[in-house]
């Protein structure tokens, strides 16, 4: 928990930097590669799973240390041998669980989040999940774990994983030469996030596309294909937490409402996107025919309330950093109480930026949980020792933020028109 939390000081400003970069180029080359709101509901998503992995709610069927100390065969002494094959098994088991996510109903559920935005940009990249409560894929570590490749080596390799993971969602980078052959490149990774019939479920890679290639699943970007992003069944929602769980929410309520008793259960292992036919009739979803004339999700939105987004976020972040700077201060029981609070904020302003006719309340309620917050624990947990009147300044944003919720709500929210937005 902490080893991740102390990970991210370093990781978390170089994204930073990295995405500004992006965003000046496509401003110099004049690219519309970023749009406002679609930006703040993926850092926002980043946000949501950087907070997930810190608590460490992820179960596994089987742990790497059990596998260690059961199937060791060769264990091997050199650290650079251990970072080779540690390296390869860990991109080898990204390459199928992966593909695995996107195959079957149940595991979908988890990855959804991350092709659910209409973009393609290195903010894309962060929306992550939190709700891969379950991993049963440790399995695929066996091969580390039989010549010894300690967890250290496979925890630091994680954090280049990561990184791996990023810089690729970009428009902006064309094809790469020679590095196309054996790298996952922003060409082979803009394939994977399209829904052309051409695109769809290809280049599942990580870090190599070796892998694609060898198990028959690698496309070509075509020149004149040009990748169409998102899903198939449009979240049309900015808030990430919502999106999170939209799959497992519709197959609950599929599984339920089926007269069919094996469709009951056989709906979680089907295909993705599978349905039972009388749900499918009598309960149909919104669906994308036609990639080449979907009507992406913009709904319109103000100046005033795009600021207001970013207003939000920032704040969320400061209170994000905040407690990775002081997570081995404030004890695992108030880690949880904060976390909820950051998943309510993010679950608020992601609602008003929908234009949901409830964000008021949860604005509402939002400010009564940190009123009882505060109440608890004497003040904002550990502010007050950094931030003079640390807890007062959280207090009023947190009024203010109510009484300009209720604001939008009256005068901007009258009218619903679905207009594209202009990128900022």
């Amino acid at each position: 928990m902490e080893t991740f939390a102390s990970a991210l000081k370093f990781v978390l400003p170089l994204f930073i930097i990295l995405m500004l970069i992006e965003l000046i180029v496509a401003k110099i080359k004049k690219k519309d590669v970023i749009k406002s709101m679609d930006a703040v509901s993926s850092l926002s998503s980043g946000l949501t799973n950087t907070l997930f992995k810190i608590l460490g709610l992820t179960v596994y069927i089987v742990s790497y240390d059990h596998l260690l100390k059961h199937i060791v065969l060769f264990p091997i002494q050199s650290k650079a041998i251990q970072y080779i094959i540690g390296f390869l098994v860990l991109d080898f088991y990204v390459y199928w669980w992966h593909r695995w996510r996107h195959q079957y109903n149940i595991l979908w559920n988890e990855h959804l989040i991350h092709h659910s935005s209409e973009e393609y940009n290195l903010p894309v990249a962060l929306r992550q999940t939190i709700a891969d409560f379950f991993n049963p894929a440790t399995f695929l570590f066996a091969p580390a774990a039989i010549f010894g490749i300690s967890l250290e080596t496979l925890t630091i390799l994680g954090v280049v994983m990561l990184f791996g993971g990023f810089w690729y969602h970009t428009e902006l980078i064309g094809k790469m030469g020679f590095l196309e052959y054996f790298l996952v490149t922003p060409s082979h990774h803009r394939i994977h996030h399209a829904i052309n019939p051409i695109y769809i479920d290809k280049n599942y890679g990580g870090i190599l596309i070796i892998w694609d290639k060898l198990f028959g699943t690698f496309q070509e970007e075509l020149p004149d294909v040009k990748p169409v992003y998102g899903i198939t069944r449009p979240v049309r929602s900015w808030n990430p937490i919502k999106i999170n769980f939209i799959h497992i929410t519709l197959l609950t309520k599929d599984a339920l409402r089926t007269s069919n008793i094996w469709d009951k259960f056989r709906i979680w292992f089907m295909p993705t996107g599978w349905r039972p036919a009388d749900v499918a009739e009598k309960y149909p979803v919104p669906y994308t025919k036609d990639v080449y004339t979907r009507e992406n999700y913009m709904p319109s939105a103000s100046i005033y309330l795009k600021i207001w987004a970013w207003t939000q976020l920032s704040f969320t972040f400061l209170l994000m950093a905040f407690l990775i700077m002081q997570i081995a201060v404030i004890g695992k029981q108030a880690l949880f109480v904060y976390a909820s609070f950051i998943f309510l904020s993010v679950y608020s302003y992601t609602s008003l930026m929908d234009k949901s006719r409830y964000a008021w309340l949860f604005e509402l309620v939002r400010l009564f949980c940190a009123l009882g917050i505060i109440n608890f624990y004497g003040g904002w947990f550990t502010l007050d020792n950094f931030l003079p009147h640390g807890t007062s300044i959280v207090l009023t944003y947190l009024i203010v933020s109510t009484i300009v919720s209720l604001a939008f709500e009256y005068f901007e929210f009258k009218t619903n028109t679905n207009l594209v937005e202009a990128s900022v």
